[in-house]
């Protein structure tokens, strides 16, 4: 099934004898099809986090460099027509080898990615011990220090535009983790919570070199954001978290765990360091 709507306002129904949806009016349509025309430039994120079972190493020598191959080939073909970045983890987990940062427009593609890779060799040898499932969207909340950081900082395009779709900035290392907020957030008046978002940003700001990657889960997976950050310096990003820990809004956070901290490397690389 596709994850785009129809393209006519045709009632559907798939049990027979039971009766269609009606058909929606006109005005109520044309408003979709062009809330479903702005949803077409927003991405499908994924982060598909892997561990490989130790067995495989007692393999033969040729064969894991087979499976090597077929991977590797997989990921740089896939690659020319989504986003894929791998990264290691097998310095800094021991739950986890890997991870295969993906983003596309098409949900299907993901899901092809995921099922051919299933049918690699190696794939009969991978688990997934962790699995992040978002979308990217328009932040709610104003920033109203974008204007004082581009001045500062510099950057043609406003920072917003970017939020529909992933656009690292090819740090070294990215750092993920899920999160969500308490019920008690979501109590708060707007305007509350805008002006703590104003002190996050605010503080996020004083790290120009640490760059955030934002993407929404709600009712798509467990958590409701996934946060990437990326950076070349991890003690930029350690000394970021803990100003931000003592902010407002952080005594809301209901999780923020767990925390993967990856090294950016071609998939030749990451696979190597596998045995």
């Amino acid at each position: 099934m596709s994850d785009t709507a129809a393209p006519t306002n045709v009632p559907r129904g798939v049990r027979p004898n039971l009766p269609k949806r009606p058909e929606m009016d006109e005005d109520a349509w044309t408003r979709i099809q062009r809330e479903q025309e702005e949803m077409k430039e927003r991405e499908y994120v994924r982060f598909m986090i892997l561990k490989l079972d130790p067995a495989w190493r007692r393999l033969p020598g040729p064969e894991r460099e087979k499976q090597k191959d077929e991977l590797e080939s997989l990921v740089g073909e896939q690659g020319r027509t989504m986003m894929i970045y791998a990264y290691s983890l097998i310095a800094t987990r021991g739950d986890s080898d890997f991870v295969l940062w993906q983003a596309s427009r098409s949900l299907e593609q993901l899901h092809g990615f995921a099922a051919t890779l299933n049918n690699t060799a190696m794939g009969g040898w991978l688990s997934h011990s962790h699995s992040y499932f978002a979308m990217t969207k328009r932040s709610i909340y104003v920033n109203r220090y974008e204007e004082d950081y581009i001045k500062k900082y510099g950057g043609d395009e406003k920072l917003e535009r970017a939020r529909i779709a992933i656009n690292p900035q090819g740090s070294k290392y990215l750092f993920v983790y899920p999160m969500a907020k308490t019920r008690k957030w979501y109590e708060l008046p707007h305007e509350d919570r805008q002006r703590m978002m104003d002190e996050h940003i605010r503080v996020g700001h004083e790290w120009p070199d640490v760059k955030l990657n934002t993407t929404y889960s709600y009712g798509l997976d467990d958590q409701e954001f996934v946060v990437a950050f990326e950076s070349d310096h991890p003690g930029r990003f350690l000394d970021l978290l803990m100003a931000l820990r003592v902010t407002e809004a952080s005594a809301y956070t209901l999780f923020d765990t767990p925390a993967f901290t990856g090294l950016a490397q071609p998939m030749r690389t990451v696979l190597d360091g596998l045995g």
